[in-house]
């Protein structure tokens, strides 16, 4: 969702405008490369995948 130039992560759920977008997600570079960066052992990435989750892709219909 985007205010004001602002669009609103998946991740951290805060408002940021440098990202990119995921079909109809958005991930900021701030949470890019902390998940880049966190280990799998690491307990953050479990946060990552579920927040990840609440990515879907749009369905094709005919």
């Amino acid at each position: 969702m985007k205010v004001d130039n602002k669009y609103f992560c998946i991740i951290c759920e805060g408002e940021k405008n440098i990202g990119y977008h995921l079909y109809h997600s958005f991930i900021c570079s701030d949470c890019e490369k902390a998940m880049i960066n966190t280990d799998v052992s690491d307990p953050s990435y479990q946060y990552y995948l579920k927040q990840l989750k609440k990515i879907y892709a749009p369905k094709i219909t005919i």
